[in-house]
Formats: structure tokens, C-alpha cells, sequence
């Protein structure tokens, strides 16, 4: 692999892909226009790979990419995973593929281990947009086939702007995404990397709990300007969570520059500046002495 932390000034671990190579979308209209309304993003709400790659190496920043494949719950054709890692292989100066598997199919878990052995360095899940309680025991499979590959987990958890405003949310349920639900998950699996998408906005203190709790458990912050950080989260980024928290923008919701622009604004002490925008990816990642 051709991907150099080394000649990167920062790695974002949290970017969506929301279009293939047929032109079709990761969310219907409906969706994308109700998400472009709640984060009043002014980038293309619809990369695709090579959009993506060539957006991220104009700027030195590697990029974690994926789609979330909710086919059962939106009743909406997914993106393909394997596409995906597939064009990545044609970026991977620049671009990480993660997977995604749909948790209500009855294959989830031999996905898993399809998607592992065709190229996927991760995977991401979104609870609420999937419409599954994540540590209900029958999902356990998917975490067991994740661990045994060694592979880094991203999960949604908070709020989401993905149904903000519609009718009953579009019926999409914020409670799957309490980031408590997945501290059964991190201690029924000690060896799988989980990582708290977001600003856990309104459970944070519970995100905060199980980062430093759990040696397994990390924090992404993306998805919300830093301005908008609740305080308890900049004082354990600044202090206990400086090994546990990773720069992720949640583009194109949220471009890489705004949120940087907002982070340089933020009472960051220089030391842990540095760790956040790059080195804790390095590590949670395995990037160190990779080929």
C-alpha cells in the first residue's frame, strides 16, 4: 500500500462516499435534501471515490472512506462496499476503504468476512439509519467476524441530521445511536476497536465514560464544528482523552476546511493538536511501519 502518514498533514476518519459509478446515491432525495438543509453545506453532497481522492490529496489529507448500506431499513438500494474498496485501490496514496454491511440481513457476518478478505480495513455502522439496537445479542456474529479480522469499528452515535426536520424523523430513531448501548459491545469484545462516531450529542458524558473506561473504545469528532463542542469534551480531548479522540469532519456534510478552521480556533493545547489531527489515526488505524 502506497498510503505515507508520513506526507500527510492530517488523516480524516470519517468521509462518505455517496455516489457510485452509475450515478447512483447512498440516500434518496428526500434524505440528501432534508441533510444538506441541516448542515447548510456548500461542497457537493455527493462525491464519489475519485471526487473524494482528488479533493483529499489536493489538500495532503488522508481520508477513511465508506458508505452505510441501510437496504432493509430505507428500503433503498446500498452503495456497493466492494466498488468502493475496489476505486480506493486506485487512490490508495490517499484513501483508506472501509466497509459496511446491512445488520438486518441474515449474511451480515459472512459479508464481513467477504468485504475483509476483498479489501476492507474497517467498517461502519449507523444504528439509528439502520434501524438496529446494537447490542442486541443477535448482531454479536458480525462483532465476532469484525474481531477476528482486527479490523477498526466506526459507529454512529448521537444525534443525526440524516431525516432532521421530516415528518417523525422519517421515522429514523435516535435511541439506537446511545453510545451506552455499545458499552456491552466494547466489553463483550475486548480485542474489537470501537470507535464513537461524533459528539455524542445528548448522551457526551456517556461517550466520554466508556473512552476512558474501555482501552477499546475511542472518539471521532466529526460531524460538528469544534465551535459547537460541548465543554466536557474539549477538557477530556485536552487532558485524559488525548490518546482517544480523532479528527473526522463527516464530509461532504461538513468539509475537512471548515472544520479545521473551527479547530484552530479552539483551547487545544499544542501538544495534543498534533495527536488529534494525525498521530491517534496512525495508531488506532495500525499505519505505524505499514507497506
Amino acid at each position: 500500500m502506497s498510503f505515507d502518514p508520513d506526507a500527510l498533514v492530517a488523516i480524516d476518519t470519517h468521509v462518505h462516499v455517496e455516489q457510485d459509478s452509475q450515478g447512483c446515491c447512498a440516500l434518496d432525495q428526500e434524505l440528501l435534501d432534508a441533510s444538506a438543509k441541516y448542515f447548510k453545506g456548500d461542497d457537493n453532497r455527493t462525491p464519489t471515490v475519485a471526487d473524494l481522492a482528488a479533493y483529499y490529496r489536493e489538500r495532503q489529507i488522508g481520508a477513511v472512506v465508506f458508505t452505510v448500506d441501510a437496504t432493509t431499513a430505507l428500503g433503498h438500494p446500498a452503495l456497493s462496499s466492494e466498488e468502493i474498496i475496489d476505486l480506493v485501490a486506485r487512490h490508495d496514496d490517499i484513501l483508506i476503504p472501509f466497509g459496511s454491511v446491512d445488520p438486518l440481513a441474515d449474511d451480515a457476518a459472512a459479508r464481513v468476512r467477504s468485504l475483509v478478505a476483498h479489501g476492507a480495513k474497517g467498517f461502519k455502522f449507523h444504528p439509528s439509519l439502520q434501524a438496529f439496537e446494537p447490542n442486541d445479542e443477535r448482531y454479536y456474529p458480525i462483532y465476532e467476524a469484525i474481531a477476528e479480522a482486527g479490523a477498526p469499528t466506526v459507529f454512529h452515535t448521537g444525534q443525526t441530521g440524516i431525516g432532521a426536520g421530516l415528518p417523525g424523523g422519517r421515522g429514523i430513531k435516535l435511541r439506537y445511536s446511545d453510545p451506552m448501548l455499545l458499552d456491552d459491545v466494547a466489553a463483550d469484545f475486548p480485542t474489537l476497536t470501537v470507535i464513537l462516531a461524533h459528539p455524542s450529542v445528548p448522551w457526551q458524558d456517556a461517550a466520554i465514560s466508556m473512552a476512558t473506561h474501555k482501552a477499546n473504545v475511542y472518539i471521532d469528532l466529526s460531524g460538528w464544528l469544534p465551535k459547537y463542542f460541548p465543554a466536557q469534551l474539549v477538557r477530556a480531548a485536552n487532558g485524559p482523552l488525548r490518546r482517544k479522540v480523532l479528527f473526522g469532519s463527516d464530509y461532504p456534510v461538513i468539509s475537512p476546511d471548515r472544520w479545521i478552521a473551527s479547530f484552530d480556533d479552539l483551547e487545544i493545547k499544542p501538544e495534543v493538536r498534533p495527536l488529534i489531527m494525525k498521530q491517534n489515526a496512525i495508531d488506532v488505524l495500525g499505519l505505524n511501519g505499514r507497506d
